[in-house]
């Protein structure tokens, strides 16, 4: 167990996307789901599931089938391979996505701040 919480502590992405911890509320498989998801959407299990794929491909290539070939590379290399790059991606469109959030957020505080220090000014001068 303690080896699997140290990969899932490498999904710094996943971690904030979820406000760092999952709720105690949320139901026991939205909390393996969303577990699951921060294990897989790794870089490393990407490595370890083009390992795992690649141990089978020459007993695809031995049978000289090319339908065989075909299969294994559509269902086995890219449904494994795939998967966490595709969420390692997404990981970082929301990373992007929070920071471009974030910063229009700023700015439309800052002209609020700026709109209200003028009102504030302009209420004085005018009075009451």
């Amino acid at each position: 167990m303690a080896g699997y919480r140290l990969l899932v502590c490498r999904a710094a992405p996943i971690r904030r996307a979820i406000g760092g911890s999952i709720p105690s509320s949320a139901s026991m498989n939205a909390k393996i789901g969303l577990r699951i998801t921060a294990l897989v959407g790794t870089m490393a299990c990407a490595y370890l599931f083009t390992a795992l794929a690649l141990i089978s491909l020459p007993a695809a290539v031995a049978t000289g089938d090319k339908i065989v070939i075909v299969a294994w590379i559509a269902q086995t290399f890219l449904q494994l391979v795939l998967l966490p790059i595709i969420l390692v991606g997404q990981n970082i469109q929301g990373e992007r996505t929070e920071k471009r959030d974030q910063e229009t957020h700023d700015a439309v505080v800052e002209l609020l701040t700026s709109f209200h220090a003028k009102h504030d000014a302009l209420h004085e001068k005018i009075g009451p």
